[in-house]
């Protein structure tokens, strides 16, 4: 196949394709057989990598019943995968069941001081964050937001209201309903001239974007596995800097946390001298296999490939929208989003969503819009057909949604 530029014109579906071979991608995912997934933004559908983890843990269990060394290998290696992922160090890396247990731990080392009470976070952030940190207010803790106006946070308000008050500045990389990104160096550049920490929620971009965490200049950051990482539920990574880790103690902790798991001693409260003191207890073993084979094929593309690639289905479905007459939210800059895009949905957006299914166009309704989020093996007609299916239901034209 010869590579060709995907920026080209969106006017000519069929001429566009990535720098990788689509075809050959295409034929690993089962369900496009019968559908076109656009939800990746919700939950990745399965393909045939993953099978394979999730048989390779099933085995494991079936031969040896109780096999701790080969699923703690697993284990590791989910942990350096995610960690080479966004270029750290698997010692920075805790493997965690969910983002909120994640951010959960984060925050219970943090104890709101007289001088630094303030933790400001955007109100773009899914709402488990917001709700971890409103626990911590009867610790002390005081939450100041950070306003989301028409799906887009002006970085200027994070100027505005960092200063060496805030304790910590929390900002998801993307919104979850509409893939703005956040300029995340500026916010770590004006946080850490406050002495403020910068925890980092990369759920929304991990998968379909290049994400440095040094070069970025993250303290913390965090993001499960079953959205455009290719994985399942019951899984999560949490990044600690390295400099950071031995002045916390989380007080949300386990016997995984402990320097030595094995010394079953309940009277000492000792840590692991790497980010596994963030761990609580037995780790979703089989979660991890699906985790580690997820993060692995988005390795051997190459995040960068599929920003490129995604990015031009997202200029597909800005354009293909606008020219529907769908009501676009958000940015219509793919500089400034993911591959995620949401359009405004008059009426009951659940059930648009079912009825975008029996069209065989999977999708994911989110509040009072529909987001249409395509991934490294969606072509150029897949998003086509997702706009056209969608328009034929809330746009212009459309009767009644059924």
């Amino acid at each position: 196949m010869v590579p060709q530029d995907p920026s080209a014109s969106a006017a000519a579906p069929g001429n566009a394709r990535p720098d990788y071979d689509l075809e050959a991608w295409r034929r690993r995912v089962p369900v496009l057989r019968t559908s076109i997934p656009l939800c990746h933004c919700s939950h990745s559908p399965l393909i045939d990598g993953i099978r394979e983890a999730v048989a390779g843990y099933l085995d494991s269990w079936d031969r040896n019943v109780m096999d701790w060394d080969a699923w703690m290998e697993q284990v590791d290696r989910a942990k350096a995968a995610f960690a080479m992922l966004i270029g750290a160090s698997p010692g920075e890396i805790a493997l965690m069941p969910s983002v909120t247990a994640a951010a959960a731990a984060v925050a219970s080392c943090f104890e709101a001081g007289a001088g630094r009470r303030r933790v400001l976070i955007s109100e773009a952030e899914f709402p488990t964050i917001g709700h971890v940190w409103l626990a911590r207010q009867a610790a002390g803790a005081r939450i100041d937001w950070v306003p989301l106006r028409d799906g887009i946070v002006d970085p200027e308000e994070y100027d505005r209201r960092i200063d060496e008050r805030t304790l910590l500045v929390v900002a998801c990389h993307a919104f979850y309903r509409n893939g703005f990104k956040q300029d995340l160096a500026r916010i770590c550049r004006r946080a850490h001239a406050h002495g403020t920490r910068v925890f980092v929620d990369a759920y929304q971009t991990l998968g379909i974007h290049p994400v440095d965490v040094k070069a970025l200049d993250v303290d913390f950051l965090t993001a499960g596995a079953h959205k455009f990482l290719l994985g399942i539920p019951g899984v999560a990574f949490l990044y600690v800097r390295e400099e950071l880790i031995e002045g916390l103690h989380p007080t949300l902790t386990g016997w995984f946390a402990r320097a030595d798991i094995f010394s079953f001693d309940p009277r000492t409260l000792d840590w692991a001298g790497s980010a596994r003191r963030f761990e609580q207890a037995t780790p979703p073993v089989i979660n991890a296999y699906v985790a580690r084979a997820g993060i692995e094929t988005i390795q051997a593309i190459g995040p960068e490939r599929i920003r490129r690639w995604t990015d031009h289905l997202s200029r597909r479905l800005v354009e293909g929208g606008r020219a529907r007459g769908l009501t676009l939210y958000g940015t219509d800059d793919v500089q400034r989003k993911t591959a995620t895009t949401a359009f405004v949905c008059p009426g009951d957006a659940m059930e648009i969503e079912r009825a975008l299914r029996r069209r065989g166009v999977l999708a994911a309704a989110r509040g009072q819009v529909i987001r249409l989020a395509p991934h490294f093996y969606n072509s150029v007609e897949d998003v086509d057909t997702g706009l056209e299916a969608l328009a034929e239901l809330v746009g212009p034209g459309a009767v009644d949604g059924r």
